[in-house]
C-alpha cells in the first residue's frame, strides 16, 4: 500500500491538538519525583526534551491509583500533586512543545512493599523482581481502577496536559488482563480475548466519557508479549479494531514486552546484568548473578525493529499510530512515514541527545550517539539518564 509520505518536521495534528511536528518523546520513567510530587529536575528533563525539538514529551508515569504504582515515590493524581504539574506542563509549553501524561495501574508490575499496598492482577501471581505476590483483582476493584482513569484524564486537563497516554503495555493491569498467559479467569474478565480486553476498553471509554475532546488521548498498546502463551499480534490487531471503532482514542502506540515477564523484549540491545544487580537490594542482587540471563533475555537491535508488526496493525485500522521501537535518524522517520505512520517515538536515543530532534533538523544527515547499551535502564532509582553522557537531561538540578 502506498501512504503519501508526510513531513515528519511539519506540524500535525493528534486529536484536538496540533503539534509543532511529528516527533513525540516517548514515556521513560524517569525516577525523579519525590512522595508524589513534581521536582525542579523532573520539570528540566522534559523542558529539556522540549528545547531540543520534540512536538510533544511524555510524562511517565501518573498511576491513576496508589496501589499501582511500581514505587511510591511515583505521581498519582492527588490534589498536592496538581500545582508541580501545571508548574510542569506550563514550563514545556514555554518551550513550544505539548506534553502528555501517561496514565494507568501498574497491576501485577506494581510493587506492594514500596507502596504499602496489595499489587492487583488477573488472579494471584508472583512477581520475580518485587519478590511477592500481587492478589487478585475483584470487580470492585477493576470498577473503582476505571473510574480512577477517568478522573485522571479530568486532571491531566486540570494540570494544563495536551494529552494523556493510557498504558495498556507491558503487562501492566490492562495488559495484564488481555495476556491468556497471565490472566486465567472464568468470569466476564477472563476466557475469550472480548472478555480479557473488557477492562481496556472499559479503561479507554471512561477516559474519553470524563476528557471530551478537550486533550488528545493515545493508547500504548502490546503486540506481543514476548513469552509463549502471552498475548500476540493476531489478538492485537482485533483489539486495536474494538478501540478505533468504540471511537475511544485519537492515536495508538504500538509496543511489545513484559515488564513482568520477558523486560528486555521491549528494548533490544545489551541486557547489562552487572549494573542491574549492582543497583538491586538482596535477594534479586544474588538472583541476577545466578539467573539474570533467564530472565533478563538479551535480543539484537536493528533500527526500526517494531516495524514488521506495526505494519500488520497499519493495515488493520485507519486510526493514526505512533511507531515506537529503533528512531534514531531522519532517514528511520521517513520510512515510518512513507509505511503510513502519523508519528515516531523515541526515548533512549533522546536520553542520550536531549538535542537530537533540532540537530536532526538542521543537518538530516546526523546520527544518533545511542549504542543500545540499555545502562540507562539501571539509572531510574537516581534518576534516569544516558551513563554515557556528561550531563544527564535533568542537567544540574536536585532531585
Amino acid at each position: 500500500m502506498n501512504f503519501p509520505k508526510p513531513d515528519v518536521f511539519a506540524p500535525a495534528k493528534l486529536g484536538p491538538v496540533t503539534l509543532r511536528n511529528r516527533v513525540i518523546k516517548a514515556a521513560t520513567y524517569e525516577g525523579l519525583t519525590r512522595n508524589g510530587q513534581v521536582t525542579d529536575a523532573l520539570i528540566d528533563f522534559h523542558v529539556r526534551h522540549a528545547r531540543g525539538g520534540v512536538g510533544m514529551t511524555t510524562v511517565a508515569y501518573c498511576a491513576v491509583a496508589p496501589e499501582g504504582r511500581t514505587d511510591r515515590r511515583q505521581i498519582h493524581w492527588t490534589d498536592g500533586a496538581m500545582p508541580g504539574l501545571r508548574e510542569l506542563t506550563d514550563a514545556v509549553h514555554g518551550e513550544g512543545a505539548a506534553v502528555s501524561a501517561q496514565i494507568g495501574h501498574a497491576g501485577p508490575v506494581a510493587n506492594p512493599k514500596s507502596n504499602k499496598l496489595p499489587a492487583l492482577a488477573p488472579g494471584r501471581h508472583f512477581h520475580a523482581t518485587t519478590q511477592s505476590f500481587a492478589k487478585a483483582a475483584t470487580p470492585a476493584d477493576l470498577d473503582r481502577i476505571v473510574e480512577a482513569h477517568g478522573r485522571a484524564g479530568k486532571k491531566a486537563i486540570e494540570a494544563g496536559f495536551d494529552a494523556v497516554e493510557i498504558h495498556m503495555g507491558h503487562n501492566y493491569l490492562t495488559s495484564s488482563f488481555l495476556s491468556p498467559k497471565i490472566n486465567h479467569r472464568k468470569d466476564e474478565y477472563g476466557g475469550s480475548l472480548e472478555n480479557r480486553a473488557r477492562l481496556a476498553r472499559d479503561v479507554a471509554r471512561a477516559v474519553r466519557d470524563a476528557v471530551g475532546d478537550r486533550i488528545a488521548i493515545t493508547a500504548k498498546l502490546n503486540m506481543d508479549d514476548g513469552v509463549p502463551g502471552g498475548f500476540w499480534l493476531d489478538e492485537a490487531i482485533k483489539v486495536a479494531r474494538w478501540l478505533e471503532a468504540d471511537g475511544t482514542v485519537d492515536a495508538l502506540q504500538m509496543t511489545a514486552g513484559s515488564s513482568l515477564l520477558n523486560p528486555m523484549y521491549l528494548f533490544k540491545g545489551d541486557a547489562p546484568l552487572r549494573e542491574f544487580a549492582a543497583v538491586m537490594k538482596q535477594p534479586v542482587k544474588l538472583g541476577i548473578k545466578l539467573v539474570g540471563r533467564r530472565f533478563l533475555k538479551e535480543y539484537p537491535y536493528e533500527d526500526l525493529y517494531l516495524l514488521k508488526d506495526a505494519r500488520q496493525i497499519r493495515a488493520a485500522v485507519d486510526l493514526p499510530l505512533i511507531l515506537l521501537g529503533g528512531v534514531t535518524t531522519k532517514a528511520t522517520m521517513d520510512t515510518a512515514m512513507a509505511e503510513g505512520f502519523e508519528f515516531v517515538a523515541m526515548a533512549r536515543a533522546l536520553l542520550r541527545e536531549p538535542d537530537l530532534i533540532n540537530r536532526i533538523k538542521d543537518e538530516p544527515a546526523t546520527e544518533s550517539l545511542c549504542i543500545h547499551c540499555n545502562k540507562c535502564m539501571t539509572a531510574i532509582y537516581g534518576g534516569t539518564h544516558c551513563v554515557l553522557s556528561a550531563e544527564p537531561a535533568w542537567g544540574s538540578a536536585s532531585a
